[in-house]
């Protein structure tokens, strides 16, 4: 029960726009038609804010 409880928390729609946003950035990256140092410093604060929400949670 545990595995289908962690699987279901993470289709929740914050981690599916973390993980799109991750993605867009990282794909803009690789074309070239960003800086790598923004892609950095977006994801970052992406997934600072994603943990720190979650750890307030708990």
């Amino acid at each position: 029960m545990k595995i289908i409880n962690n699987l279901a928390a993470l289709v929740k729609v914050k981690t599916l726009v973390t993980l799109a946003l991750i993605t867009v950035f990282s794909i803009l990256a690789i074309k070239g038609s960003i800086s790598p140092d923004n892609v950095t410093n977006v994801v970052l604060m992406v997934i600072s804010f994603y943990f720190g929400t979650q750890m307030e949670r708990e």
